[in-house]
């Protein structure tokens, strides 16, 4: 096997206009393609990330909701790496998105923090090069 990149992450959420305006307006991910779905009444929306990975937000109707806190097992949360991690922070708060304390990693010395999407996943910025 021989992996090269990741090439997508799949976001179910369970306000579909919430999530893409949160995505697409806040977060600033360009549309690569909208499909609805007819036969599973729900949307796909493929979302552009400057590395060329993307995210893919469904919508379904009655998806449970995710188990978060405490931490369950499996996927644990979503990095973005930004520039300019307090930037980023002024910019999600001009929008009303809560953001914890800039914490810096212990291992690496880089600074990084946590915010959520309108469904309560963990993001995490992520101040890189």
């Amino acid at each position: 096997m021989n992996i090269s990149r990741i090439h997508h992450v799949a976001v179910i959420c369970s306000d579909y206009a919430a999530s893409k305006r949160f995505y697409t307006e806040i977060l600033g991910l360009p549309i690569i393609a909208e499909t609805y779905r007819e036969k599973r009444q729900s949307y796909k929306l493929d979302l552009q990330l400057p590395s060329g990975a993307q995210i893919e937000l469904f919508s379904f109707p009655d998806s449970p909701a995710r188990l978060s806190y405490p931490e369950a097992r499996g996927l644990r949360h979503l990095a973005f790496a930004v520039p300019d991690i307090h930037a980023a922070i002024r910019h999600l708060h001009a929008h009303q998105v809560a953001v914890e304390p800039v914490r810096i990693d212990e291992t690496t010395g880089q600074a990084f923090s946590f915010f959520a999407d309108p469904d309560g996943l963990p993001l995490e910025l992520y101040e890189s090069a």
